[in-house]
């Protein structure tokens, strides 16, 4: 099994690649060991000194360090956690709890265009980075979304929502008027 690593433009998370399906639909994202129950996988990279978040794409897992460890160091352990987890043929997920951001029957005509142009245009590129980007609602033309996996705490994380992903909505949805980061 060969598994690529890419840097992401948050410099305290690796990308890495397996070269086969990690989630398959929808994305799941352990900020803590205490978290990760539902997954083995994300359990066993915890395991690794120094990993302080798992985050688990359609075909990656970003694996986000401490700042005080060096991926030099452990890199080699998170490839190997990664190798020994898939050669045994372990579930990535113990559950199908995934996080569904798709859609929903009782969404407004606005709330579904927002989520279609999220899904089609704004997650791919997101990944491509290690993250995902959830939405979290709309309510009086803000649109409330999250970044996470690599994209959560990353420098450049704030230039994306509002240039990036506030002036396609904008653009293309005249109800939205602004986009803001969840929490904030």
């Amino acid at each position: 099994m060969f598994i690529q690593t890419e840097e992401t433009p948050n410099p305290t998370t690796l990308k890495f690649i397996p070269g086969r399906e990690v989630m398959g639909t929808g994305t799941a994202e352990f900020k803590s060991a205490e978290e990760s129950g539902r997954s083995p996988l994300a359990q066993r990279l915890f395991e690794v000194d120094g990993v302080d978040g798992v985050f688990l794409g359609g075909d990656f897992i970003a694996v986000s360090k401490s700042e005080m460890k060096d991926w030099q160091v452990m890199k080699p352990a998170v490839l190997g956690a990664i190798m020994e987890h898939f050669t045994a043929a372990r579930p990535v997920m113990l559950e199908d709890a995934v996080d569904d951001n798709s859609a929903r029957e009782e969404d407004s005509e606005v709330v579904k265009q927002i989520r279609e142009l999220l899904d089609t245009r704004v997650r791919p590129a997101v990944a491509q980075d290690g993250g995902d980007i959830v939405y979290e609602g709309f309510e009086d033309g803000v649109v409330m979304l999250s970044m996470r996996g690599a994209c959560a705490g990353c420098p450049s994380a704030t230039a994306t929502l509002k240039m990036g992903v506030e002036n396609m909505l904008r653009h293309y949805i005249p109800e939205v008027r602004e986009v803001r980061a969840a929490g904030m």
